[in-house]
């Protein structure tokens, strides 16, 4: 039997998954981590991508828009600013927002820009793109 570890996955809104897991890949800040039992501890940041995990069913994926990820010694929490299952997400509605966000980015008074909040909208739809483009390829479509 594989060793295992406990990972919930949650937003303000809903919690997205929680159970035990073998493994997790979550889009960090500065890169991809790679999360097994016994990992050392620590707390990160996330970027918008997806976050896989390993059941005994298989490998499973989320999208965060990003968050935060602690790990513990036998609990990884992952807490996104937003996040979706795979099977939520829908690419027109990704290509729909970052038309928006690219469009707001050209067409209005400097002063009255969030880049910030702007710019982490064109990122997350990008990345619901990727993650879909991935996710499609990997099942054959």
């Amino acid at each position: 039997m594989a060793m295992t570890f406990h990972l919930d996955v949650v937003t303000a809104e809903q919690s997205l998954f929680s159970g035990t897991v073998e493994e997790v890949i979550a889009p960090g800040a500065m890169g991809d981590l790679g999360i097994m039992p016994r990992h050392s501890q620590l707390i990160s940041k996330l970027r918008a991508g997806e976050l896989q995990y390993k059941t005994e069913d298989g490998m499973a994926s989320l999208f965060v828009s990003g968050g935060v990820l602690e790990v513990q010694p036998h609990v990884v929490t992952v807490l996104a600013d937003t996040g979706m299952r795979a099977e939520d997400l829908d690419e027109a509605a990704a290509r729909e927002a970052m038309k928006q966000a690219q469009d707001a980015l050209q067409g209005k008074d400097p002063e009255d820009l969030d880049y910030e909040a702007i710019q982490s909208e064109l990122e997350a739809a990008k990345a619901q793109i990727e993650m879909l483009h991935r996710i499609g390829k990997a099942r054959g479509h």
